[in-house]
């Protein structure tokens, strides 16, 4: 179970600090980027602490989930505009062509931030995979690896 999470844990942060690569051209797709930067930054630093990668600490892990769950409820407004074609944009067009869809991965996302029990770095690993799991459902339909 253990090596299970610690592939979970380690394939959101690798997806996250993926798509934050690449310069934007588009300020719509540089926003993007940026919250999802932020993104992949908070869960990194649960997975860490879940993972016994960095020390437990509790204020910094209540500081992660606050930050995952307004960036979360953030989504919708970052993405709303496609903005122009931006070659370094990892978003695909399905976002917008299925924008409900999309929007559903982001409540989910959301919904596993706000569900996470920070206490210790045991109760973070047991929500890591729900969390990793929103991660992993709306990259698969909605992100492009360039």
């Amino acid at each position: 179970m253990k090596f299970v999470k610690a592939i979970m844990i380690g394939a959101v942060v690798i997806a996250g600090a993926a798509y934050a690569k690449g310069d934007r051209t588009d300020p719509n797709a540089k926003a993007r980027s940026d919250l999802m930067r932020d993104i992949g930054k908070n869960t990194g630093i649960l997975g860490d602490m879940a993972g016994g990668k960095t020390a437990y600490d509790a204020a910094a892990a209540e500081a992660a989930k606050a930050a995952l769950i307004a960036d979360a409820a953030a989504i919708e407004a970052a993405f709303k505009d496609q903005g122009g074609a931006d070659p370094a944009s990892e978003a695909k067009p399905e976002i917008w062509a299925n924008w409900d869809a999309f929007l559903a991965d982001a409540k989910a996302l959301g919904d596993a931030a706000t569900a996470m029990d920070v206490a210790s770095a045991e109760t973070i690993g047991a929500g890591m995979g729900a969390l990793g799991g929103a991660c992993k459902d709306c990259h698969t339909d909605f992100r492009a690896m360039n």
